[in-house]
């Protein structure tokens, strides 16, 4: 398969990031308007975030580990 091809098959990892990011906040029972304000950004860049739409900050990225409760290494684990 060509790397253009295999490209087209895996998602982005700002589309990994964004869903694990979702996946997180509900088993968390969080609102995006929730965790937004517990991680100090807009609501709508979380939004945009968990669509994977935005590449966020190292900064951004670890405030959403804090708030979510969970290490670096957790919320970059995509294989569950």
């Amino acid at each position: 398969m060509s790397s253009i091809k295999l490209r087209r098959y895996m998602k982005t990892i700002e589309k990994q990031f964004g869903e694990k990011v979702r996946k997180l906040r509900l088993a968390m029972n969080l609102s995006q308007e929730e965790l937004a304000f517990k991680t100090c950004v807009h609501r709508t860049y979380l939004g945009s975030i968990e669509r994977g739409e935005r590449n966020p900050s190292l900064k951004n990225i670890t405030a959403i580990a804090k708030s979510l409760n969970v290490t670096l290494a957790q919320l970059f684990s995509f294989d569950d």
